[in-house]
C-alpha cells in the first residue's frame, strides 16, 4: 500500500488538483464534428469552462484536448487555449499581451514569422484533429457534411 501511495503522489498529482480527473474527462469526449468558429465561440473551449480545448493557428481550428497537460488552464501553453495562437507562436511569446482579442490578419508579421506560423500549422495538423476554420468578422460558416468529416478523420489516423 505504501508503494502504491508513493506512486500516486509522484504520478497522480503531477497535473495539479483535479488534473487526472480532467484528463480522464477529456479522453472520454467524442470526436468533435467539423464546424467553423468565430473568436467568441472559440473562447468557450479554453479547458476551464469546457473540458474540450481548441486553439486556432493560421485560420485553422484544432482540438488539442489530448494535449491538455500543455494547453489546459494549468499548462505551460494554456494562454493559447480558446484563442488564435498564431501571433504568439510566430513571435515565440507566451505573454497575453502578444495575443489579440479581435480577429488578427497577421499582416504585420515578417516573412520569417509567417513561415514559423505555417510550420506550427503543419505540426498541429499532424498531431491534433482539425475541426474547422476561424471565421473573419462577417464571414459565414461553411456547411460540412458527415461524409467530409468522416473521410478527413480517417485520413488523419
Amino acid at each position: 500500500l505504501l508503494a502504491a501511495y508513493r506512486l500516486y503522489l509522484r504520478w497522480g498529482t503531477r497535473n495539479g488538483p483535479g488534473g487526472a480527473a480532467r484528463q480522464g474527462e477529456a479522453a472520454a469526449l467524442p470526436r468533435m464534428k467539423r464546424r467553423d468558429f468565430s473568436l467568441e465561440q472559440l473562447r468557450e473551449f479554453d479547458g476551464a469552462r469546457n473540458p474540450r480545448i481548441l486553439l486556432a493557428v493560421n485560420g485553422k481550428v484544432f482540438d488539442v484536448t489530448k494535449g491538455s497537460k500543455f494547453y489546459g488552464p494549468e499548462g505551460p501553453y494554456g494562454i493559447f487555449a480558446g484563442r488564435d495562437a498564431s501571433r504568439g507562436l510566430a513571435t515565440f511569446c507566451l505573454d497575453k499581451d502578444a495575443l489579440r482579442d479581435e480577429y488578427d490578419d497577421l499582416s504585420d508579421l515578417n516573412a520569417v514569422q509567417m513561415e514559423s506560423v505555417r510550420e506550427w500549422e503543419m505540426q498541429f495538423k499532424e498531431k491534433y484533429d482539425y475541426v474547422g476554420r476561424l471565421l473573419k468578422p462577417g464571414e459565414e460558416p461553411s456547411e460540412y457534411t458527415d461524409e467530409e468529416d468522416t473521410k478527413d478523420h480517417t485520413k488523419q489516423e
